[in-house]
């Protein structure tokens, strides 16, 4: 093996009880102290240098807070449900709460400054890079209620909204559940395991087996997951309800800088053209053996099996490999990157227990770096995850020379320099078919998707939606949830999911629910992705790809969702158009799927 399936961390602080996190976490707790006393001397009458001057302080101590938080995720995912991780969220959650109270000062400043003091901030040469920053945060700072009640909101959360995230950890790392494999063998498995799992059994009657249990282990868990899913919401709604927020998605759409126009444009596309997803999946059903045309939860990303032919599956080295390669056929960049996190030891990928279901991509300020973590079984979806997550670690990359303002791009943006990535991948391993039986495989691999942020993912927001409208009248049952969740899921899947192949439990399972600093950690991810749908029809039209791309990641922070469509790919993202032109790209996939497995 070329390429370690191990990350290395010990970079950023050697070990959980060092010196060097401990000497981290005491610098990090004597910034706001001095960041108190910077705002304090401020006023109407400083000079520019003097307020950038506070605004660069502010941005190094969130640099250091991100390097530390960081650290603790990577830890705590590889060392899964260990309790010694506790005290030091808990530690880091308390500083980024004073932190956050030295940020809304900040705004309170900008906010109180006369319009004609803050035109001849904005003109400096020196702010220039954070104009969009500074407007923002003048604005927000507008719904603030007063310094006292807004640090006391603040600090109530270290024992409300994230403390009930992390008690979803607790509950989630100790659940385990069996299966029976395709050999008649009992196989024992932790709930991370049996997710990643679920995505890649070949034998039906073995997913279904793993399926059932896997129902019911989280069954067992729905008293706590729903004492735990209502009290996160009622924090949230709270929160809300102090600032003046009727409406549950503005603070999403706030978070995503995407107006409510585009986000229903989107999903009015997504429901207009499920119908072709319907048909993939009746066809997906045929091919996977099933009794009927209509598939269950567990089939959706399972491997089709195509008569005479063994999917093949890939070392990690060749997954690296063929990334590497075909991340340089767009971007040289993109590729000697892709190499450089290989041969660096950025990415945890070892298959092995005790690690957190899923996976992510985390930047590293205080290195410049970033580090990504999943787990690689050997199949060719587990490389288009690979580069998904790089895509991620690119996006970074390209900011990192930018103040730390501007590197903190909204979700639905980033999820689309990742979801851009993977395309790259997926569609490289169709065009590389040797066999129109392979070039089935790889088809469905590639709309496994397509299928996820058309259907699963707006089950997802439907159920959200339709819980939080519940929860603004008092605390849901386990019962009324798994309601909400089959109505959702029967919904997005237009008729594609049998009666019997729903999943209830799905709100209990699905960490993305129970995030405490991301509301709706869903619709940014199908923005993502028909974003970066029409940026991968837009690359075969540049001729200067490379630089027009990574221009367009360095104003991922600088400016709206809508306006960065607008600037870099010239559409309007609050009309249809946009949205159906990802769609049409995708109907030519199902369409050659189909057109290939008519006689099979």
């Amino acid at each position: 093996m070329t390429y370690s399936q191990n990350w290395n961390i010990d970079r950023v602080f050697p070990g959980l009880d060092s010196k060097e996190l401990e000497s981290a976490f005491q610098a990090a707790e004597g910034e706001n102290p001095s960041l108190a006393a910077e705002l304090a001397a401020l006023s109407e009458t400083s000079s520019n240098q003097a307020i950038l001057a506070a605004a660069d302080s502010l941005q190094t101590a969130e640099g250091k807070l991100h390097t530390i938080g960081f650290y603790l995720n990577a830890w705590s995912s590889v060392n899964y449900g260990k309790s010694e991780i506790g005290p030091k969220f808990d530690r880091l959650s308390k500083i980024e709460i004073d932190y956050t109270v030295q940020e809304q000062k900040w705004g309170k400043f900008l906010a109180a400054l006369s319009d004609t003091r803050f035109k001849e901030l904005l003109a400096d040469d020196k702010a220039k890079p954070i104009v969009f920053i500074l407007n923002e945060s003048r604005e927000k700072a507008a719904k603030l209620l007063d310094d006292q009640t807004e640090k006391l909101i603040n600090e109530f959360q270290v024992d409300a909204l994230h403390a009930w995230s992390a008690h979803y950890d607790t509950i989630s790392a100790g659940l385990k559940t069996s299966y029976t494999d395709a050999d008649g063998k009992i196989q024992e498995v932790s709930a991370g395991q049996a997710l990643n799992l679920l995505d890649g059994i070949k034998d039906k009657d073995a997913r279904a087996d793993l399926m059932k249990n896997y129902e019911k282990m989280w069954g067992k868990a729905e008293n706590l997951s729903a004492d735990t899913l209502n009290h996160l919401a009622g924090a949230r709604l709270t929160d809300y309800k102090a600032h003046g927020i009727s409406d549950f998605l503005e603070k999403p759409l706030e978070l995503n800088r995407l107006s409510k126009a585009s986000l229903t444009a989107m999903w009015d596309a997504v429901a207009k053209n499920e119908g072709m997803l319907v048909k993939f999946f009746a066809r997906k059903a045929k091919l996977l053996g099933l009794d009927s045309d209509q598939i269950s939860w567990q089939d959706q990303t399972a491997p089709v099996q195509v008569p005479g032919y063994q999917p093949r599956t890939l070392t990690y080295d060749q997954a690296a490999n063929f990334i590497i390669d075909n991340f340089s056929k767009y971007s040289p960049k993109m590729g000697a990157f892709a190499k450089h996190a290989f041969e660096n030891q950025w990415i945890e990928s070892e298959d092995r227990p005790g690690k957190q279901p899923g996976g992510w991509d985390e930047s590293i300020p205080a290195l410049k770096e970033d580090r990504i973590f999943l787990t690689f079984t050997g199949s060719v979806n587990d490389a288009a995850t690979i580069a998904h997550e790089l895509g991620h670690a690119f996006h970074s990359h390209n900011l990192y020379d930018l103040p730390q303002w501007r590197q903190n791009y909204a979700m639905n943006v980033a999820e689309t320099a990742s979801t851009f990535a993977e395309t790259i991948i997926n569609t490289a391993n169709v065009e590389a078919a040797q066999s129109d039986a392979e070039k089935i495989t790889l088809l469905d691999a590639k709309m496994s998707n397509a299928t996820a942020m058309f259907m699963n993912i707006r089950a997802r927001f439907i159920f959200e939606s339709n819980f939080y409208k519940e929860r603004q009248k008092g605390v849901l049952t386990p019962a009324q949830l798994n309601q909400l969740m089959v109505a959702a899921q029967k919904e997005a899947f237009a008729g594609a999911l049998s009666d019997q192949g729903v999943h209830p439990h799905f709100w209990t399972s699905k960490l993305h629910f129970y995030i405490d600093d991301v509301p709706f950690y869903n619709f940014p991810y199908t923005f993502g992705y028909l974003f970066s749908l029409g940026i991968f029809a837009w690359a075969q039209k540049q001729q200067d790809f490379e630089t027009a791309y990574i221009a367009l990641l360095r104003d991922t922070a600088n400016m709206s969702s809508e306006e960065l469509a607008k600037k870099h790919l010239g559409v309007d993202l609050t009309q249809p158009d946009f949205w159906q032109a990802g769609a049409d790209l995708i109907k030519k996939d199902v369409d050659e799927f189909l057109d290939l497995t008519e006689n099979l």
